[in-house]
């Protein structure tokens, strides 16, 4: 193998191009780019004009003239130009734009894409300049990132609860074992809080009232003491603004059913596991990774139902990217690696 001289000829970046977020991390420069996976176009000049966060504030608040777009829907790239678009912004904003020329890159990818959007990524990475490409599913990355040593012969349960998709998996002996994804997660939360709030109040709220409604009452338990929130809308049958008072535990039983189709998962996942790494789930318990996490008693409740050890990840958030961060310690063992990967496809 050729004697690279990595951090010289090579830099190495870490992507995490997520339904909500994108985060991106450059050698020697740390997390360069952390805002929502989003983008603002003019329809009549097809030209950029918000990205990320300034993007996120025009949500619901733009005219016919203004076309939203997000690169990736449930996981999974519903754009390719769009992806490519918002790589090239992002990183020519920070005129970071020749940091791709002779990159080793790492990409994060839910557990549950194909063969041809794993090449999709790829192929992105590889049209910005990239020299070396590895595209590694999430939950694996975000149990490097929450400290779980996986590289142990012992098995370890993830949840990765994104955007737009929620992973399971048991990971042994450097690798994953099983691993199942369903298109329920935080997206999902949001659109489930919207539908309940039209068909209980006739308001319509946009996505991103749902979300903040999620965030600050959101919850698997019953929560003491905890006050209404004011959502702002407007009346279906009037047409006219509307305020409501909205309580807790009515979110709390929105949530309960998308949460139920994961815990089906989980069920399915530990009903497939090996007996031996069973054991060591029974020890080692539940690790939660992701936004998902941050949900208020889900401890208690993944707890409640499988008797099991739970716990989240101390930054649920930024899990899959210090997974992606963590290869950045083995370079020539990453392009080996990556080298016997691409020679593997091109002989099939």
């Amino acid at each position: 193998m050729a004697n690279y001289k990595f951090g010289k000829e090579y830099s190495f970046l870490a992507l995490d191009l997520g339904t909500a977020n994108t985060i991106a991390y450059v050698s020697g420069q740390g997390i360069v780019y952390n805002e929502p996976s989003l983008m603002a176009y003019d329809t009549l000049t097809n030209s950029l004009i918000a990205l990320g966060t300034e993007a996120y504030k025009m949500i619901g608040k733009t005219h016919d003239h203004i076309r939203m777009v997000t690169p990736l829907v449930d996981g999974v790239i519903s754009d390719m130009e769009a992806a490519q678009d918002l790589l090239k912004h992002i990183f020519g904003r920070l005129k970071l734009s020749n940091i791709w020329k002779n990159a080793i890159v790492v990409l994060a990818c839910p557990s549950g894409v194909t063969e041809l959007e794993r090449s999709a990524l790829k192929a992105i990475a590889k049209d910005m300049g990239a020299s070396y490409v590895l595209v590694e599913e999430e939950v694996k990355l975000a149990a490097l990132g929450a400290g779980i040593n996986i590289g142990l012969a012992q098995g370890n349960l993830v949840i990765d609860i994104g955007g737009g998709t929620t992973d399971i998996a048991i990971l042994s002996a450097g690798d994953i074992v099983i691993s199942r994804s369903i298109k329920v997660a935080g997206n999902h939360f949001d659109a489930e809080i919207q539908k309940y709030i039209r068909a209980e109040y006739n308001v319509l709220i946009g996505i991103k009232t749902a979300e903040q409604i999620k965030k600050d009452i959101g919850s698997l338990i019953k929560l003491v003491n905890e006050k209404p929130v004011r959502v702002f809308g407007r009346d279906i049958i009037t047409g006219l603004p509307r305020e409501v008072l909205v309580k807790p535990e009515e979110i709390k039983n929105v949530l309960l059913a998308p949460f139920s189709r994961i815990t089906d998962l989980l069920v399915e996942v530990l009903e497939q596991t090996p007996p031996e790494l069973a054991g060591d789930v029974i020890r080692n318990g539940i690790t939660i990774c992701g936004g998902g996490a941050l949900i208020r008693g889900i401890v208690k409740y993944f707890e409640s139902i499988f008797q099991l050890k739970v716990r989240t990840a101390t930054d649920p958030l930024m899990c899959v990217i210090e997974g992606a961060k963590t290869y950045e310690k083995k370079l020539g063992a990453l392009v080996e690696r990556i080298e016997l990967i691409d020679t593997t496809e091109y002989k099939l």
